[in-house]
């Protein structure tokens, strides 16, 4: 075990700190539509200038430029709009930065690989924790001119970081490139160049507390009744007092809608994004705010009732139910998904996947849920697994980030605790110590189901493993009971056990050992502690 790398601490979860709804801008007349355009277009001009602006400056930017930039905008459109379009363009530059950061890691992974695997000699095997050398001299070469290339991306990609330099595409750099790909796509080019320019538009305001509604720009009534602040170059389309424009139209927000139109209607801050959809010819509107602050259960509270355990995989959820001591309870559960085919389909199947793990918790009872955390950053590195194809593009299609931000959001709704642990080994220990015990005739285990159980046994801070070693001078409880899976006090721990399923009475389970009542020890020393001995000090004479 001298290989085994240190284990991470559980932890639980903090909860969302926000909301998202969405529904559909319905019966809207070609002139909304227009007004609709033309606001996306003007605005959505003035976000690329800006985000170019903010490019230009680098790491160079600060307050005063901030101010100047929003001075610049507000004369063309208003101080609220600025403003939102001043916010967007810094998340959109932080976020390329990241994305940068983490290019830079990547490209450190391989490099660090490729220089081991050359520096080894040609076909020296490899072990299951580092590669070996490579199989020829020509796959050696191919590699030694692909660390140089390497080599040369890390050293840009470092001097564009080091001068702040980062290359934001204002609606997608797929998008971008699906205009040499029309025919592949599906797409014409009036599509394509529609679709480019809906994406581009920007039609989205922050909301502000005390102002009417919750939001000045883009105002949206208890009603449903949309109306717009247009800028000023576009003041001459307003049909409401005050350069506003109401939208014939009316939203119906069904989904936190009492939550919705009590913040409305107590005047608290509601931001809101006006979206269309080329593909279908609709017009959504999205609605957001801040939720207070929830205070985190602590991990001894979300261990009270005992867990779920969840190994995520690229087709399903490996889930088991355990008891607060680690004992496995009932049969495992699967919950299948299929993350084939467009965004919207994958996103739903991982929704409906997740409803139903979530339901299934509520109905056991179970305080928390346990799940890894995921992080295959390493992993999907052509280096480390370039001829396993099929085992790179599997662990791409494990759903990560996506999962867990989506997971912790639902599970607030249904007062679940998520507790995040370390995926380390919990596969192959699960597998070595679950697998084969809990199989039986009638009930089908997969290694994946023991995974579930190694993720939800290190969530409540017991070993994998399902017994300790015996104490190192006797048998006795002197030196620590011998089973972790049920303390000395807890009520049951040497009760009967439950009736054998899995065989014909009065013969030997499949796994060859015998399940019967434990029986009393014959000695004084090792009796149980809920019997009491007594000398009576009278002796019967005659």
């Amino acid at each position: 075990m001298g290989g085994v790398r240190e284990l991470a601490a559980s932890f639980v979860v903090p909860g969302p700190s926000g909301v998202a709804v969405r529904d559909r801008l319905k019966h809207l007349t070609p002139l909304d539509e227009e007004v609709l355009r033309a606001v996306g277009a003007h605005q959505g001009a003035l976000a690329s200038r800006d985000l170019k602006t903010r490019c230009a400056q680098g790491l160079d930017h600060s307050a005063e430029s901030w101010a100047a930039r929003k001075r610049e905008l507000t004369s063309v459109s208003s101080s609220r709009i600025a403003g939102a379009i001043t916010k967007a363009t810094h998340a959109q530059w932080a976020l390329a930065r990241r994305c940068q950061a983490a290019h830079i890691r990547s490209l450190e992974a391989g490099i660090k690989t490729l220089r081991h695997r050359l520096s080894l000699p040609i076909g020296q095997k490899g072990t299951k924790r580092a590669a070996g050398g490579y199989r020829s001299r020509r796959e050696w070469f191919q590699k030694s001119r692909r660390l140089t290339a390497l080599e040369a991306r890390h050293t840009a990609a470092v001097a564009d970081w080091q001068a702040g330099r980062v290359r934001v595409v204002r609606g997608g750099k797929h998008l971008l490139t699906t205009r040499h790909h029309l025919a592949e796509a599906g797409l014409t080019e009036d599509e394509w160049l529609q679709r480019w320019e809906a994406e581009r538009w920007f039609l989205a305001a922050d909301g502000e507390s005390g102002k009417r509604f919750g939001n000045e720009t883009i105002r949206v009534t208890p009603d449903g009744l949309v109306s717009i602040k247009l800028p000023a170059p576009l003041a001459h389309l307003a049909n409401a007092p005050q350069g506003r424009y109401i939208l014939t139209g009316a939203v119906g927000l069904a989904h936190r809608g009492v939550e919705w139109a009590d913040r409305v209607e107590a005047n608290q801050a509601v931001a809101y994004r006006i979206h269309y959809d080329t593909e279908r010819g609709r017009w959504y509107l999205t609605a957001s705010w801040q939720r207070p602050t929830m205070p985190t259960v602590s991990l001894e509270a979300a261990r009270a009732k005992g867990v779920i355990g969840v190994d995520t995989n690229a087709d399903h959820f490996a889930a088991y139910r355990l008891d607060k001591h680690g004992n496995p309870v009932g049969e495992p559960h699967r919950f299948g998904y299929d993350l084939s085919g467009t965004t919207t389909h994958r996103d739903a199947q991982l929704r409906h996947a997740l409803t139903r793990l979530l339901h299934w918790a509520t109905q056991s009872g179970v305080a928390a849920i346990a799940i890894e955390d995921l992080d295959f950053t390493a992993e999907k590195t052509r280096e480390k697994h370039g001829r396993r194809k099929k085992f790179r593009q599997l662990i791409s299609g494990i759903p990560t980030g996506k999962l867990k931000a989506r997971l912790v959001s639902m599970a607030a709704e249904h007062g679940l605790a998520i507790i995040a642990v370390d995926p380390a080994y919990t596969s192959m220990w699960g597998g070595q110590h679950w697998h084969k015990p809990l199989a039986t005739p009638r009930r089908r285990m997969s290694r994946h189901d023991a995974a579930g159980i190694a993720v939800g046994r290190r969530a409540l801070g017991h070993p994998v493993r399902r017994r300790t070693a015996p104490p190192p001078h006797d048998r006795s409880d002197r030196a620590g009971h011998r089973t972790v899976q049920a303390q000395p006090g807890a009520r049951g721990r040497e009760g009967t056990r439950p009736p054998a399923a899995d065989h014909a009475p009065g013969g030997v389970s499949p796994n060859g050992t015998r399940k019967r009542q434990p029986s009393a020890s014959n000695t004084v020393r090792d009796v149980r502690s809920d019997q009491e001995w007594v000398q009576d000090p009278f002796l019967l004479t005659e």
